[in-house]
């Protein structure tokens, strides 16, 4: 078994040309000053939290430091530190961060807490599937198979699963994945997307109602969890859920036992519940727009999809499944580098709708430069024969894009000083350079 060149913090375990597993740098956490000094964590997960919640990796009970404070992800490119909408803020030194990279020791102050952060010579071994499918879901990447793996040990269990990730990286088809390869294969599958319904009728379709429950109710109706007994309930854009319904929602769970719109009488639930957001919800926490309740019991399991740039290695495998529904559209070998070069902010969605719009326009899948013209546009008054949600991606799409197009060109592509002048963070803006393909062109300071 070999461990070939790679980032420095994780690493592609191959025997010949099979990936057989990730090896992982052990992180090290040693709280230097303020009331938990000495406190020290060793890890190996994907994410840390810091904070004062019992159920953070590295729980302190300094007075200055937010429930959820901070969060620390291990990247390809070394550790992402975030703050998490703190009340006091996350620093690296004497500089307050929104988020940066840190590919080394460094040392947080967090309140009045000091923290040591040092990546270990120790690694662990992560377990990746042999297959490049589970149930709907494909890729050949280590990222991806390293989710197959994490999904199927998930669905051996009835823990409650909630699966994070960017808009159009398959979070609905991870849920069915879970689903399929679950002791409840055989039952249904019910989807309720949070974001698509008012309120009163998100409630309805959640736990149902009886006749006469609201105007308009005129018949007695079964509610998701109801129709989804002996089987898998997927709750998509779970971080749109108003708070109120929040609060109902964790007491059908607690109790596993729901209440119809118009009735006294409580009807046991046997449902596997699996939700999806694209929300920080730490961060909506700290801001008092999710129940932090409400999310330890969704996140028993949280699974994160990988964006589509961060394995291009799988863009071939979805490029040639989709144009194989398209009889005359060709992907040859310089269509396809083209693809692999392209940011795909929309991830694997935006990619299907290229090529759904190259085979209906008999346009080159590959000729755009930035992945941007995949998205419809909107310009002037909304159109309302378009989705909200893609509406939306459009007009802040093109926002983006002009924004910081005008903001490097006038400070002559400094990155340091834009990234001053613009109010962000310089890591923050580093990352939108390189979702439209913008920071080739540009001098860094």
């Amino acid at each position: 078994m070999t461990s070939p060149p790679g980032p420095a913090h994780t690493r592609e375990l191959r025997r010949g040309e099979r990936i057989v597993g990730l090896s992982r740098r052990r992180l090290r956490l040693d709280v230097v000053k303020g009331p938990d000094r000495k406190l020290r964590r060793e890890t190996d997960a994907d994410r840390v939290t810091i904070g004062t919640h019992e159920r953070c990796t590295l729980p302190l009970t300094d007075a200055t430091v937010s429930r959820q404070h901070c969060e620390i992800a291990l990247t390809g490119a070394g550790y992402f530190v975030r703050d998490l909408g703190s009340t006091n803020g996350t620093h690296i030194d004497r500089v307050r961060l929104g988020e940066a990279i840190v590919t080394g020791k460094a040392r947080l102050r967090i309140g009045e807490s000091v923290i040591d952060m040092t990546p270990l010579d120790d690694t662990s071994v992560l377990p990746v599937s042999e297959d490049t499918r589970l149930g709907p879901l494909r890729g050949r990447s280590a990222a991806m198979r390293r989710v197959f793996e994490v999904l199927s040990r998930a669905a051996k269990t009835e823990a409650t699963v909630l699966i994070t990730g960017e808009s159009g990286t398959g979070k609905e088809l991870a849920a069915r994945a879970i689903h399929e390869a679950s002791e409840r294969a055989a039952g249904p599958f019910a989807v309720v997307d949070c974001a698509s319904l008012a309120g009163n009728l998100i409630e309805s379709e959640l736990f149902g109602h009886e006749r006469g429950a609201f105007t308009g109710a005129v018949s007695s109706r079964a509610g998701a969890f109801e129709a989804a007994s002996g089987g898998t309930i997927f709750l998509d854009e779970l971080g749109e859920l108003p708070l109120d319904l929040q609060t109902r929602l964790l007491g059908a769970l607690e109790r596993r036992e729901i209440q119809r719109l118009g009735s006294t009488a409580r009807r046991p639930i046997d449902v596997r519940v699996v939700a999806a957001t694209n929300r920080d919800l730490p961060r909506e926490i700290n801001a008092g727009a999710f129940r932090e309740d409400l999310y330890f019991r969704i996140a028993v399991i949280t699974v994160t999809m990988p964006p589509l740039r961060e394995r291009p290695e799988d863009i071939d495998l979805y490029a040639e499944d989709i144009a194989g529904q398209y009889p005359g559209l060709a992907l040859d070998e310089a269509t396809l580098s083209r693809l692999r070069e392209q940011p795909w902010p929309g991830n694997v969605r935006e990619l299907r709708n290229v090529l759904e719009r190259a085979a209906a326009l008999g346009e080159d899948p590959g000729a755009s430069s930035t992945s941007a013209a995949a998205l419809p546009k909107v310009e002037g008054a909304a159109d309302p024969s378009v989705p909200f949600k893609v509406g939306k991606a459009a007009l802040v799409e093109a926002y983006e894009r002009s924004y910081v197009e005008a903001l490097m060109s006038a400070h002559g592509g400094n990155i340091t000083q834009a990234a001053r002048a613009a109010e962000i963070d310089r890591v923050y803006l580093l990352r939108l350079l390189d979702r439209f393909g913008l920071r080739k062109k540009k001098r860094d300071s």
